[in-house]
């Protein structure tokens, strides 16, 4: 009866990990298609304005197209979800820094959806992709 319990809760446990990379990469990949059709011109400006090489913007297709296509197969998983979580970072400096200690309409953090970013992402690069992922429980990065 032992087995089936340690078999029953890693089998729970990979599908938490499925389900976190899932949500996490399925709605920033909203994020990076939007980009993909509309351009960056807005990132690069902003970088430029910050003292930064525009070509920089060019990373947030790898942040937002690239890492989370990796995560949501499993594949190199904690490296793209670290990425992802500097990709998050770098947003919150150069574009929400002036509402970083402010409250929302509703009673929210106003950072509270890219706060959740960040955390998922660090979260499943603690804890890998779990055996349902191309990569597979024993794969390299997972």
């Amino acid at each position: 009866m032992h087995a089936t319990t340690d078999h029953t809760l890693r089998t729970s446990d990979d599908a938490g990990k499925l389900l976190l990379r899932a949500v996490l990469a399925i709605l920033l990949l909203f994020h990076g298609f939007s980009k993909l059709a509309g351009g960056i011109g807005f990132i690069t400006g902003m970088l430029e304005k910050a003292g930064l090489p525009g070509v920089f913007g060019y990373g947030v297709y790898v942040g937002e197209v690239v890492a989370p296509l990796l995560i949501l197969a499993g594949v190199f998983t904690r490296p793209a979800a670290l990425v992802v979580a500097i990709n998050m970072v770098v947003a919150l400096l150069l574009v929400h820094t002036g509402q970083f200690f402010t409250m929302s309409e509703t009673g929210g953090w106003a950072l509270e959806l890219q706060g959740m970013y960040l955390g998922a992402a660090l979260a499943v690069a603690l804890l890998g992709a779990g055996r349902y992922s191309v990569g597979g429980l024993a794969g390299r990065y997972n």
